[in-house]
């Protein structure tokens, strides 16, 4: 097979993550850029990434990329690119659109440039100047920056941070992909303890669990590319078997999460059944003051209220010094916490040995990394 250029995209702050993954994959020929890495693959490798990328929001195939001031040179590049390639003569083929320091400002009108464009291109193969867009979804994204448009097709659908296993949620969810990047850029390993005192509905907890047990984290989940002809059922069914072979869900792990609000561990609850976890993973009503996590060499991983959308900025201080003095009763124990205070350490009682700029949603953070000595060999 001849391969092609793909693009995982994934929240500014995680490429590096991103690009890690990637790698652990196999693919090592990349392009790290903001907010995406540009890696080499055929149609099988559309599975692969869409069922295995942990910090990704969506893979896309990279269709073209050129220069465009002008209506004329978006459309002309736009036509020259092989469409007809991928999207059949039923295909749905919507256009999305962005622009960003570039002439070409208006979204809609640059949207309506492409999708005329595709017809064209469309027409030249299929010999027919109508198509009925009742078949598969093929959703061509322009990007424009600095005047430079790239053109895309979408093979997710639903963000991929939506892994199908969450049912029910409390009031400001972690997104998945952000807490599986808290996760990667921990040192937690399977064999050591997991404790969230601030655990929510529980995606903490839920991700640790398929990193630990290396569940592809995509497995519950549908894409647009299921029915795409150049990605066969075939290529989706070898990329599952191949996931589901190297899953190691038989190792003990010991994750626990508790949260002062009762409603919180219900939703947890209710997801953890959903996911079939509900006797490996521990839960517990209790406030982060009596927190006394068990074993030697744990991790904990939080998402604290941050009195943006929960708890005042009292309840938030004094919520962050209560978990200082759990941190200073478990001195073998490393600790991992997101959140926008920028008075955390001080709060907190200890300087971070290491601080990460993430983005929760729209809200910019910090991530406050204090490592612990790891466990003795």
């Amino acid at each position: 097979m001849t391969k092609f250029e793909l693009i995982a995209t994934c929240p500014m702050g995680l490429e590096a993550v991103l690009s890690r993954e990637l790698k652990s994959l196999g693919y090592e020929d990349q392009l790290v850029e903001n907010g995406r890495v540009t890696f080499y693959g055929t149609e099988i490798d559309i599975c692969r990434t869409n069922l295995w990328l942990r910090t990704a929001g969506r893979v896309l195939v990279k269709m073209g990329e050129f220069e465009a001031r002008t209506f004329d040179e978006l459309f002309e590049g736009t036509k020259a690119l092989p469409w007809s390639d991928w999207i059949p003569r039923d295909g749905e083929f919507p256009v999305d659109g962005r622009s960003h320091k570039s002439q070409l400002s208006s979204v809609p009108a640059c949207q309506g440039i492409v999708k005329k464009a595709i017809v064209e291109k469309m027409k030249q193969r299929y010999d027919t100047e109508w198509f009925p867009e009742t078949g598969s979804r093929f959703v061509a994204e322009v990007t424009l920056l600095n005047d430079v448009a790239t053109l895309t097709l979408d093979t997710s659908g639903t963000g991929l941070h939506k892994r199908g296993y969450r049912t029910d949620t409390t009031e400001a969810p972690l997104r998945e992909s952000l807490a599986a990047a808290m996760i990667l850029l921990s040192r937690w390993r399977p064999e050591r303890p997991l404790y969230d005192p601030f655990c929510g509905s529980g995606t903490i907890l839920f991700e640790a669990a398929l990193i630990g047990w290396n569940i592809a984290p995509g497995l519950r989940r549908t894409y647009n590319a299921q029915g795409w002809p150049n990605v066969t059922a075939a290529m989706w069914e070898e990329a599952r078997e191949e996931a589901y072979d190297l899953m190691k869900d038989n190792l003990p792990i010991n994750i626990v999460g508790s949260d002062i609000d009762r409603d919180a561990i219900q939703a947890s609850l209710a997801n953890l059944k959903s996911a079939g976890m509900s006797k490996e993973i521990k839960l517990k009503v209790m406030s982060v003051a009596d927190a006394r996590p068990e074993g030697d060499y744990g991790c904990i991983i939080t998402n604290p209220p941050y009195g943006e959308r929960i708890g005042t900025a009292p309840e938030v201080e004094r919520l962050t010094k209560q978990l200082g003095q759990v941190a200073k009763q478990l001195p073998n124990w490393s600790h991992f916490v997101i959140t926008p205070d920028k008075e955390f350490e001080t709060k907190f009682g200890r300087k971070a040995d290491k601080k990460r700029k993430l983005f929760n949603g729209q809200i910019e953070c910090t991530y406050y990394q204090y490592f612990g000595p790891l466990p003795p060999r």
